[in-house]
């Protein structure tokens, strides 16, 4: 539940992006790097809080999220290729940071491999 729940705020998140701005392509806006994708690693960090298990997928999902939102609006065109790897590219420090955030809310900290043996 908790995944669909990450996807489904994530998806909300790019859509409202997109109608705020007008933007087909959140990524070609200009205020992508200064207010767009820091609030995305922002919404990265507290679903990565949130979830309980796995709780790097949420930079992941969050980031990736994008594509479908663009391909939604704007349609397949021939950079949709490169868009996919630029989002997967940003996804990387949004993953660190909701992996991170996990972490510290659960209270592992000093170890970075698993408690189990």
């Amino acid at each position: 539940m908790a995944f669909i729940a990450t996807c489904v705020v994530s998806l909300f998140f790019w859509t409202v992006v997109s109608a705020i701005t007008g933007a087909e392509e959140p990524w070609d806006l200009a205020s992508y790097w200064t207010i767009i994708y820091p609030a995305a690693l922002a919404l990265s960090v507290i679903l990565g809080a949130v979830l309980r298990s796995s709780q790097w997928s949420a930079g992941g999902i969050v980031m990736l999220s994008q594509i479908p939102v663009v391909l939604a609006i704007s349609g397949t065109s021939p950079l949709l290729g490169v868009g996919i790897i630029y989002a997967a590219v940003l996804s990387i420090p949004a993953i660190t940071l909701s992996w991170l955030a996990g972490k510290l809310r659960s209270g592992k900290q000093g170890r970075w491999t698993s408690a189990k043996k």
